[in-house]
């Protein structure tokens, strides 16, 4: 059985198939500047085995891209199955679930009226997740599909995690409440770090830290999360690529004064002018690693900043959890700069940690424990796998 896995951007598709029963990707591609005015689109497929496709023509809107996606798919040359009818499921990430949807579901009429009354919530990523669903519903009628929320595995915190200190009413009637996301991620990952250890989640206290262009961190009690760093939107919580994260609410309108800016342009200038990128210049913590070797202040002032968020956080997260016994590294930065992953430990050996740092400086991308034995938590590395927990929960819902 065959399963596609779709990741629906305003303006790009991410996808790749997978052969369920044995959980290998078949194939995967990008699909890129979807509806772009005046501009070519541009699609990357590779199938297994198969010679590398690249084109660039215009691409209107999701539902062409997801046609010379499928046709890829069966093509002779590029494509890895003979007919369309061996893809039995559709998995697709959706970004907002709201306190509507606390599990992936198979998609109904019902399910795509609810996921546009939470377009308010996600206004930059809904709409175009919604069109994904909607374009597969066209072009592959009586395929089943299925939601899996970034929002979902967060559902388990309990009110006093959740809540804002506004006015009730703003919760009541207009949903303003955290609700965090990378929930798949960190759903996969300490699902996968039990199995590593070989022990039961029930009694587990865990921090997950998915650190990438975005990141954000979970505490994790008896497999369910307590707290999440993120909040209403992925704006909340540590300093990412472009995102400022944590900062005082009254300098939104303060900037919104003194740039002349809407309440959308100040919007999009913390969530895509700020962070690594407003401090240095780069959004890419290799570009900062780089900086900082060469003696650039303001990377090395960007990086400790992030470190410092970082520790806060593990540190309230500690006390939420009335203890530690288990912190796991994962996405781009967390799997792949040995760096940050040191000088995050380093800060922490007052709790306990300690790391194994020549173990740690020759790992990356792969399942491994970087602690030291004697270390009072363990300190465990696991690559991320987002459309693979999208690929199982869809074969679990379509029977």
């Amino acid at each position: 059985m065959n399963i596609l896995v779709l990741n629906s951007g305003s303006s790009s598709l991410k996808y790749r198939l997978f052969a369920a029963e044995t959980e290998e990707v078949l194939a995967q591609g990008l699909v890129e500047r979807i509806g772009i005015a005046g501009g070519l689109g541009k699609i990357n497929h590779q199938g297994q085995d198969k010679e590398k496709f690249e084109a660039e023509k215009e691409i209107t809107n999701h539902q062409q891209a997801l046609r010379m996606v499928l046709e890829l798919l069966i093509d002779p040359q590029y494509g890895v199955i003979k007919d369309l009818s061996e893809i039995k499921g559709v998995g697709h990430r959706v970004l907002h679930g709201g306190e509507v949807f606390k599990e992936s579901v198979l998609v109904a009429d019902d399910t795509l009226e609810q996921l546009e009354s939470l377009k308010e919530l996600g206004p930059l990523h809904m709409p175009a997740n919604i069109m994904g669903i909607r374009a597969c519903q066209e072009i592959m009628p009586g395929v089943p599909q299925v939601a899996v929320f970034d929002t979902a595995f967060h559902q388990t915190m309990p009110r006093k995690a959740f809540l804002y200190a506004l006015p009730y009413e703003m919760y009541e009637e207009h949903r303003v409440r955290r609700y965090g996301f990378h929930g798949t991620s960190h759903r996969y990952v300490s699902a996968r770090v039990g199995q590593v250890l070989g022990r039961s989640l029930d009694g587990l206290k865990m921090i997950t830290a998915h650190l990438g262009n975005g990141s954000s961190l979970a505490a994790i009690k008896d497999g369910k999360v307590i707290d999440t760093s993120m909040g209403l939107t992925p704006l909340e919580g540590l300093v990412m690529g472009t995102r400022s994260g944590d900062l005082d609410p009254a300098i939104v309108p303060f900037i919104g004064s003194k740039l002349n800016l809407t309440p959308e342009e100040a919007d999009s200038y913390l969530n895509k002018k700020s962070g690594f990128l407003g401090m240095t210049g780069y959004s890419d913590m290799r570009d900062i690693q780089r900086e900082r070797a060469a003696g650039n202040q303001r990377a090395q002032e960007a990086y400790e900043l992030f470190i410092y968020r970082i520790t806060k956080y593990i540190g309230s997260y500690y006390a939420a959890l009335k203890g530690l016994d288990v912190l796991v590294f994962t996405a781009g930065i967390g799997e792949n700069d040995w760096l940050t992953r040191q000088d995050i430990c380093r800060e922490l050996e007052f709790l306990g940690v300690k790391m194994d740092y020549a173990k740690n400086k020759d790992l990356r991308g792969q399942d491994a424990i970087l602690s030291l034995p004697e270390s009072k938590v363990t300190v465990a590395l696991i690559p991320t796998n987002e459309e693979l927990m999208i690929v199982r929960d869809t074969l679990a819902l379509i029977g």
